[in-house]
């Protein structure tokens, strides 16, 4: 009994001190930045999302953890001009052919790992987009209160499919590629 109740002790202070240096930085949503570049064989085009929330655990001076949440219905297109064919594409990419977000309002990533390298970490986490979660890593930057990145997503993971040559025969010039990048800029 008494070595039970020294195990207790002992996980209750490890617990506690783990918390104590653990420090959750929140992200400052509306200074944060999120860009999109889609591209297909005839171009691109270029847009931006609205992160809703998101927070990085530290413990010291190493990321440990976060969780990000993107509202997805804030998605914008900025290649075309209003009337020139902005509306038709942003409507199309809020369809259930791509993000579905009547149905899917938010997208949000967990950090499940992290590695400090010399300058940036290699983060690995989950990225939920339309309800599918699939794993994701890349390199994460901090400079003073600001964190950058750079992110290649496989659409197809999400099961967006349309014009994906990964899919169908025959696209052509219509096909688009499975990959789309987002290039994040977070405040804390």
């Amino acid at each position: 009994m008494k070595t039970r109740l020294k195990s207790l002790i002992l996980a209750i202070a490890v617990i506690s001190t783990t918390l104590a240096f653990a420090q959750k930085k929140e992200i400052k949503a509306s200074e944060s930045t999120i860009n999109w570049t889609g591209k297909k064989v005839t171009g691109s085009h270029t847009g931006t999302l609205n992160l809703s929330e998101g927070f990085l655990v530290f413990e010291g001076d190493k990321i440990t953890g976060g969780e990000f949440v993107v509202d997805m219905t804030t998605l914008a297109v900025t290649d075309l001009e209003a009337g020139k064919g902005k509306e038709k594409l942003e409507g199309h990419l809020n369809s259930e052919d791509f993000f579905g977000t009547e149905n899917h309002k938010t997208a949000k990533l967990v950090i499940a790992k992290t590695l400090k390298t010399k300058d940036s970490y290699k983060i690995s986490g989950n990225l939920t987009i339309k309800g599918k979660t699939n794993p994701i890593t890349f390199d994460l930057s901090i400079k003073g209160d600001t964190a950058t990145t750079t992110v290649s997503v496989d659409r197809t993971k999400y099961d967006i499919k349309y014009g994906s040559g990964s899919f169908f025969d025959n696209l052509g010039d219509k096909a688009i590629n499975d990959e789309f990048e987002l290039t994040v800029n977070l405040k804390m």
